[in-house]
C-alpha cells in the first residue's frame, strides 16, 4: 500500500451498502473510480455487468413485487375521536336541554298555566337532540371503521417490515453469491492493475487486506461494463503510472482520465466501505 492509499478494502466497511437501497446499474458503480462503494457491491456489480445472477433472484423479484403492492393509506384517528367527543357533548347538552323543558312544562300544567311555548321549544329541542344522536352514532361508526383501518395499517406495516428484512438478507445473499463467483477472475485481475497484490486477495471477499484502488481497478477490468470510465485523484494516477494503455489495463473502450489531485486522497483514505 501507498502512503497516498492507507486504508485496506475489507470486508467489515462493507456495512455502509444497504442493500435494499437498490440494485444500481453496474456502470454507477463502477463507471467513476474512486467510488465510495465497498469491494462486494463492486464486486457484485461486476458480476451482474457480466450477465450473472443469483440462484435467489426470483425470489428477490417475488418480494419486491409483494413490498410494491403494498399501500399504506394515512389514517386520522384524531379527526374521529374530536368528532365523537363533539358529538357527544352536543346529545348530553340537548339531553339536559330536553329534560330542563319537559319539567317545564309539566310544572306549567301542574298549575294551569299557559305551556305552549315551552312545549314548542321542547319539540324543537326533542327533534335536535335526535338528530344529535344520529350523529352521534354517525361519528362513533366512524371511529370504529377508523380503528378497523388503523389495525390493517399497522399490519400492513409490520408485513412491510418483515418483507423489507426477508429482502435485505436475499440481497446479501445473491451479492455474497455474486461476489464469490467472480472472486478467482477479481483474484487474477489484481496480479495485472497497478498496486495489485494477489496474495492480498486472502481466501476469499472476507481477508481482502490489499489496496483500495487495486481492488476497483481489477473490478472494472474483469467486468463488462456499458458506459464510460472516469479515473480521478489516485486511480488516475495509479493508471497513469502504469506501463500500458488505461483501456487496455482496464480492457475497457471508454476510459476518461480526469483530475489527478483532491478527490483520489480523499476517497482513497475512506477505508472499505
Amino acid at each position: 500500500m501507498t502512503e497516498t492509499d492507507p486504508a485496506p478494502v475489507g470486508s467489515n466497511g462493507d456495512g455502509a451498502d444497504d442493500p435494499v437501497a437498490g440494485r444500481p446499474e453496474p456502470v454507477e458503480v463502477l463507471g467513476r473510480l474512486p467510488t465510495d462503494a465497498g469491494i462486494r457491491r463492486q464486486l457484485a456489480a461486476t458480476a451482474r455487468s457480466r450477465g450473472m445472477t443469483a440462484s435467489v433472484a426470483d425470489e428477490i423479484d417475488e418480494i419486491e413485487g409483494e413490498l410494491a403492492a403494498i399501500e399504506i393509506d394515512p389514517v386520522d384517528l384524531t379527526a374521529a375521536r374530536r368528532r365523537v367527543a363533539e358529538t357527544t357533548g352536543e346529545t348530553d347538552r340537548l339531553k339536559e336541554r330536553v329534560a330542563t323543558l319537559r319539567g317545564d312544562a309539566r310544572a306549567r300544567r301542574a298549575v294551569d298555566a299557559e305551556a305552549d311555548e315551552t312545549l314548542d321549544d321542547l319539540e324543537a329541542a326533542a327533534a335536535e337532540l335526535s338528530a344529535a344522536q344520529t350523529e352521534a352514532i354517525a361519528a362513533e361508526q366512524a371511529l370504529e371503521r377508523a380503528r378497523g383501518e388503523a389495525a390493517r395499517a399497522r399490519d400492513q406495516r409490520r408485513r412491510r417490515l418483515r418483507l423489507r428484512d426477508r429482502l435485505r438478507n436475499r440481497l446479501c445473499d445473491a451479492r455474497n453469491e455474486l461476489v464469490e463467483a467472480v472472486y478467482p477472475a477479481f483474484r487474477r485481475a489484481l496480479a495485472v492493475v497497478p498496486r495489485g497484490d494477489p496474495s492480498a486477495a486472502g481466501q476469499g471477499p472476507n481477508g481482502y487486506d490489499g489496496s483500495r484502488i487495486a481492488a476497483s481497478l481489477a473490478a472494472v477490468r474483469i467486468a463488462a461494463l456499458d458506459g464510460a470510465v472516469e479515473l480521478r485523484g489516485d486511480a488516475a494516477r495509479a493508471v497513469e503510472s502504469a506501463d500500458r494503455s488505461a483501456r487496455s489495463l482496464l480492457r475497457t473502450a471508454d476510459v476518461r482520465v480526469g483530475d489527478t489531485a483532491g478527490e483520489g486522497e480523499r476517497s482513497g483514505d475512506a477505508g472499505g466501505r
